[in-house]
């Protein structure tokens, strides 16, 4: 195979044509006079024309962008897939992918040694550590690729000590119009900030127990169709909507969850709607505020619903007008619960607010404050919650932590907290070392 580049043959004979008309052309120049020359000097070829010339700029440009396609390939170009970690994606082959494609692979490692003062500790969240000693919270393998010109995939395949579990794995769309995207298949839905997350975006080893108390263990997730709309407001408006299935007790706890109901209308649906604004206070000064609710079926009694609504602000002082390692950030989310139950209504609320200062490239301290209120009925009494039964008062618990970043694919974590359950008769104490790394090519996370 030749090693000279390809030329596409209408640049390659325009080309030819403009550099025999300006050859012919210096050549008459730098002729000396003659009295025998034959021709006058109006009959010699002329120089390139001004729209000649653009001729042959629009062909070189067509060559060009020909050119820079791998291997000859002929098909339409596409975007490549985030790559923020300074490791080079992995390419398949024309002859497996069908065109030019790039797969993003990622192990994220997450495991703590854990102490605890009660036996019997109050945690929920499945990537909790949830026992003294050593725990595997998660080993998850994240794929990520563009497809083509139209659709990006995206999976996070977890493993554990008892299995293996996809926790997420869908496709979005890339080239809707009216700034509107899709994306289809199993997800974590995108109520308020923290559920679309996964624990190696956040700041604490746990996640808060509101979310593992009305959503499960795992989060809300399901599998669903989503709609997500840029409004072409003067500020950053996104307009957010989807129905997933309303089962899973990891993850549909409120709703179905893990009673296996069958869908027999779009009544039977998990349906999630969420509002994102974005306010830019200044250079250093940034904020989200978002607005969330879900509706499902329960399975307390025939057509028996549950209502959830929440809202979120994070708020990131990051200093760039001066030279500073430092940020601070400002995150919460209140949740309010309502459930029909056989002749009755309950209620309840609950939430979380946390502070971290990164004080350094490498450090970071942060306290969370989180509390629950107990399911009350419509007269105001305490009730039985059905989902739980133990949960008869407030809740509350506090949390610090101190970060280190050896590198950026690193970090180890100290987390200290105390848990105040009402229906406990003194607190219960927690203290966990986590170590998490990061190997292969991982996009970037969202602000």
């Amino acid at each position: 195979m030749s090693s000279h580049p390809r030329r596409h043959p209408r640049a390659l004979a325009v080309v030819l044509a403009a550099q025999l008309s300006a050859s012919a052309a210096w050549a008459q120049e730098q002729s000396p006079p003659s009295s025998e020359s034959p021709a006058p000097a109006e009959d010699a070829p002329a120089a390139v024309t001004p729209e000649e010339m653009e001729e042959i700029e629009k062909a070189l440009a067509a060559d060009e962008k020909e050119r820079a396609r791998p291997n000859g390939d002929t098909s339409p170009a596409s975007p490549t897939a985030t790559n923020d970690s300074g490791v080079t994606p992995l390419k398949l082959p024309n002859a497996i992918s069908g065109g030019t494609n790039f797969l993003n692979l990622s192990f994220i490692l997450d495991m703590a040694l854990a102490a605890f003062s009660s036996k019997e500790p109050l945690q929920e969240g499945a990537h909790d550590p949830t026992k003294n000693g050593f725990n595997l919270q998660q080993l998850e393998l994240s794929v990520g690729s563009v497809v083509d010109p139209y659709f990006r995939f995206d999976s996070n395949i977890v493993f554990s000590q008892f299995g293996v579990e996809i926790e997420e794995a869908y496709v979005t769309t890339l080239d809707l119009p009216a700034s509107l995207q899709v994306r289809a298949g199993q997800f974590l839905t995108r109520f308020g900030r923290i559920n679309a997350t996964h624990p190696h975006a956040w700041a604490f080893v746990d996640q808060p127990f509101v979310m593992s108390r009305y959503f499960g263990a795992e989060g809300n997730r399901g599998l669903g169709v989503e709609g997500s709309w840029l409004t072409p407001l003067p500020w950053y408006v996104e307009v957010v909507g989807s129905a997933t299935d309303a089962v899973g007790e990891a993850t549909a706890r409120s709703f179905f969850g893990a009673d296996a109901e069958r869908v027999l209308s779009p009544l039977d649906f998990q349906l999630t709607g969420a509002l994102k604004q974005f306010f830019p206070l200044s250079d250093d000064i940034s904020l989200l505020w978002g607005l969330s609710a879900a509706t499902g079926p329960n399975a307390t009694g025939y057509r028996n619903h549950t209502s959830i609504y929440g809202t979120d602000v994070y708020l990131k002082f990051r200093p760039i007008t001066s030279a500073s390692s430092q940020q601070v950030t400002l995150q919460a989310e209140v949740l309010y619960r309502r459930r029909q139950v056989p002749e009755d209504v309950l209620s309840d609320w609950g939430g979380y607010a946390q502070t971290v200062w990164r004080f350094s490239n490498r450090w970071a301290t942060g306290v969370r404050y989180e509390f629950g209120t107990a399911a009350k009925t419509q007269e105001g009494r305490v009730a039985t919650d059905p989902l739980d039964p133990e949960w008869t008062a407030e809740r509350q618990r506090i949390t610090a932590s101190l970060t280190y970043w050896p590198t950026e694919f690193s970090r180890l974590r100290l987390q200290a907290a105390t848990d105040r359950a009402g229906w406990r008769a003194s607190p219960d104490y927690s203290a966990f070392l986590a170590l998490e790394v990061v190997t292969g090519a991982h996009g970037a996370h969202a602000f």
